[in-house]
């Protein structure tokens, strides 16, 4: 049985590895949650199932499953797909899964975040989250590796590392009040760099358009390879998602990395706007903290995408920019396969491919 350890990753000389860099496993949970996934969460259940199928063309898949779901799963889910039981409350695996930390003698370790449903009492989501909170203690019991128990409320969807000393986050969500209201921005910055071993960290002011995560910086951009990111970016002068986006390149256009480099940004289309229809409102039971009503504008980036042992699998979200955008990525990552998977069903859940993804690193 591994540990829990009182030190930090940066002590230790663990670093968060880049996405890009080799995978043992991807980790996903299974969507059942019916104030948030419509009609039972069968529609959901099943692009769920394409994800991971794509992804186990290049990366072994192991989905959490809730007990009274475990059958179900097992029959829906290509039989590569090992399907283990544990409790969770949803499934965005990106925000309650380890961030896993290496180090340079093949050692692997995860950092467990404290999560809070994306607000807690504040503006969270859902409540209880306790089940959620235990998901990243688990998988590190799971897979057999220690962990660090980090002093702060985080989700993994709301960082980006370049794996070479650079982080990238937004102010909307990290300073939100519902996380850590007593921390100052170069509070947060110190223990970002301690627990994920960093050097520097890019802030970028806010994340995408009516976000519900109080604006995720994987739904904004994604990180190429170090000193380059693609960003969101909408040309349409009447949408809010203009003046974001250009405050965001901005940001970025005046920052330098870790190591000093001007970042390189590429500008990715803006699906859209899309946005959640009667039929699709009605099968969604009605709760407290998720807005799930017919004309809710939806949250929609190709930026959400995941990367994993040269293939990317990005979210298909709008005929008239999908092929544009995999062209784009063709060219930005040559040495990667590019997969598409219809992920309207995760976008009306709240997030897309990379938020129900966490990478295990190989060591």
């Amino acid at each position: 049985m591994k540990k829990l350890l009182e030190t930090s990753p940066k002590i230790d000389g663990f670093r968060m590895p880049a996405e890009h860099e080799p995978h043992e496993e991807i980790w996903m949970a299974w969507p059942e949650r019916t104030d948030n996934w419509r009609d039972g969460g069968k529609p959901a259940q099943k692009v769920f199932a394409e994800v991971a199928e794509q992804i186990s063309k290049t990366t072994p898949v192991v989905m959490l499953v809730n007990a009274q779901q475990y059958d179900n799963a097992v029959s829906r889910l290509p039989e590569e797909v090992q399907v283990i039981e544990v409790s969770t409350d949803d499934s965005w695996m990106r925000d309650i899964g380890a961030s896993y930390v290496v180090n340079d003698k093949g050692e692997r370790c995860g950092v467990d975040w404290e999560f809070n449903a994306w607000g807690g009492f504040v503006d969270g989501l859902y409540w209880p989250w306790k089940r959620d909170d235990q998901v990243a203690q688990k998988m590190c019991e799971i897979k057999g590796d220690s962990r660090y128990r980090a002093p702060i409320v985080l989700e993994g969807g709301s960082i980006h590392v370049d794996g070479d000393g650079t982080l990238y986050t937004t102010e909307e969500c990290l300073l939100h009040e519902s996380r850590n209201p007593d921390l100052t921005k170069e509070e947060l910055t110190e223990v970002l760099c301690d627990y994920l071993n960093v050097d520097k960290v890019v802030w970028i002011p806010r994340g995408l358009y009516n976000d519900e995560t109080n604006g995720h910086v994987d739904n904004l951009i994604h990180v190429v390879k170090p000193g380059e990111v693609v960003l969101t970016w909408c040309d349409d002068t009447n949408d809010p998602q203009y003046e974001i986006s250009r405050e965001a390149y901005d940001a970025l256009l005046t920052q330098r990395d870790a190591k000093g480099r001007e970042i390189k940004v590429h500008k990715l289309p803006m699906p859209g706007p899309l946005y959640m229809k009667e039929d699709e409102a009605a099968g969604i039971d009605i709760a407290e903290g998720m807005e799930r009503q017919a004309g809710e504008r939806l949250a929609a980036s190709y930026a959400n995408y995941l990367i994993t042992n040269n293939q990317i699998v990005l979210p298909l979200l709008d005929e008239r920019y999908d092929e544009e955008v995999k062209n784009l990525l063709s060219d930005l990552y040559p040495d990667c396969e590019i997969n598409g998977v219809e992920a309207r069903e995760i976008l009306l859940g709240g997030g897309n491919i990379h938020c129900i993804t966490q990478q295990v690193p190989q060591v």
